[in-house]
């Protein structure tokens, strides 16, 4: 080979390092994961000619598929968080008809515990109202004695319309039965001085938002629970309307927990959805131990899906705690939670101060967005597939995470997704020995439950298996 050849080939790689370099450089600086600049390019070359159109999908479906992988990998999940009887003392109000139940929850007193028998119960109408306080010491509750016995249909706009304090709701299968998906918005619909709310162990399904909390005449529903429910649907939900399974506006101290929250599928309007968020100015808000899957039974839908968000897509002042809404949330945490699936960001920060984003995993998702002056979070012991980046100025301070470059997801590397047996089918056993964190731990429990040792594994779990075990919580119940 001549020497003026050697030097050509030379240049020539030179120049391709070069290239590549400044790509790379630049993928690092822009901060935009596949999946976001594909929607993005396919949005701009819609209404164009055919050829623009048709090179943009194309495009698009490129960098899906660097980014996501197989779309069409079946999730094998199908869990429940919780799974034993909730017990609670009371005076025992049995109903066995969908007219005593109105009746008993419209008369209810403090101590009462309304008791569905086992069957199958259909409401029509707007909505059952439930404005009978209870009190602290002695609250109403509304169950079935046993899970998977009493199921409620609603053909209704919404269910459970709460305004009183105090009121608790367990074990019961709600589904929502409208032949309109706008005709069936919420399961509960928790406002003004519902105060001390509470959710466990319920199957909620097909509904846009199956919890949604929200003050009113500057009356919050504050110091509400979550827990141990699953929130599902069960096709794409055909409406423009909000479709997030826990809306929750404007309260504070809410504790969601141990919940299983998929499918939730916005088919028309802007086509962006949320698992759960936090916002309109409310403070100290939890989500902690949580199952998040975007898309778990529905697959490969167009649209933007997020898994779990303080801020949301914003507040209209009117609407906000102060009015205002200088910031969407402070003070709210989201801990040890497994967000999967997701065709947007797993968790998504909007305006929301000083917020904590400790020990989560999140896989198939774009990562961990910090946006907005407002915001700020420390970001801690995450174990990512996706990229943890700050936005429109957010701090961001981030310490001890694992996460995916840029640079990788563009080439299709996801090394996260490596050390689980199978993580797009989410079999999430450790492949090989878990990458551990170097520091002491306080007094925090897993995903599954499991007391974290002095140097815990990176994200939300120690071992997912823990997380099928039954009568996992059995010990912390009431």
């Amino acid at each position: 080979m001549s020497i003026g050849l050697k030097r050509l080939l030379l240049i020539i790689l030179l120049f391709v390092l070069t290239a590549g370099a400044l790509l790379a450089c630049i993928v690092e600086t822009v901060g935009v994961p596949p999946r976001a600049l594909a929607a993005y390019i396919e949005h701009r070359a819609s209404g164009h000619n055919s050829i623009i159109y048709g090179v943009g999908e194309w495009l698009g479906m490129k960098l899906i598929s660097l980014d996501r992988g197989q779309s069409d990998e079946q999730l094998n999940l199908n869990a429940r968080l919780v799974r034993t009887v909730v017990r609670t003392g009371g005076h025992i109000v049995p109903v066995s008809t969908s007219e005593q139940a109105v009746g008993a929850i419209a008369q209810a007193r403090p101590g009462d515990v309304i008791t569905f028998l086992p069957g199958r119960y259909r409401f029509t109408g707007q909505y059952i109202g439930v404005s009978q306080p209870g009190t602290r010491t002695a609250g109403i509750t509304v169950r079935a004695e046993q899970p998977g016995t009493v199921f409620l249909e609603f053909d209704m706009l919404e269910g459970f319309l709460v305004s009183a304090p105090y009121w608790t709701f367990e074990n019961l299968n709600i589904i929502g039965v409208c032949r309109e998906h706008s005709n069936c918005e919420h399961a509960f619909h928790v406002v003004a001085g519902a105060v001390n709310f509470s959710a466990r162990n319920n199957y909620a399904i097909d509904f846009n938002a199956h919890l949604k909390i929200n003050g009113a005449a500057d009356k919050m529903p504050d110091d509400g629970l979550i827990e141990g429910n699953t929130l599902t649907n069960t096709r794409v939900r055909q409406t423009s309307n909000p479709v997030t399974p826990i809306d929750l506006v404007a309260a504070s101290r809410w504790v969601v927990r141990r919940n299983l929250i998929s499918d939730f599928i916005k088919g028309e309007g802007d086509g962006i959805s949320y698992g759960a968020f936090a916002k309109g100015a409310g403070s100290d808000n939890r989500f902690e131990q949580n199952i998040v899957l975007c898309e778990h039974r529905l697959r490969g839908q167009s649209g933007q899906r997020v898994g779990l968000s303080l801020g949301g897509g914003g507040t209209s002042p009117q609407v906000c705690r102060d009015h205002r809404c200088i910031t969407e949330q402070d003070g709210g945490v989201i801990q040890s939670n497994l967000i999967a699936s997701c065709s947007d960001d797993g968790i998504y920060l909007n305006r929301a101060a000083t917020s904590k984003i400790l020990h989560n995993t999140l896989i198939d998702t774009g990562g961990i967005v910090v946006r907005f002056l407002e915001s700020s979070a420390d970001v801690e012991g995450n174990l990512v597939d996706g990229r943890i980046r700050s936005r429109n100025g957010g701090v961001l301070r981030a310490a001890d995470n694992i996460d995916t470059s840029m640079t990788e997801l563009y080439l299709g590397r996801h090394p996260v997704r490596r050390l689980y047996v199978n993580a797009s089918g989410l079999n999430l056993a450790w492949n090989t020995e878990p990458p551990r964190r170097n520091v002491t731990t306080p007094d925090l429990h897993d995903l599954c439950g499991l007391r974290r040792p002095a140097q815990p594994v990176y994200g939300a779990f120690e071992d997912f298996r823990a997380c099928f075990l039954p009568d996992l919580f059995a010990s912390e119940r009431h």
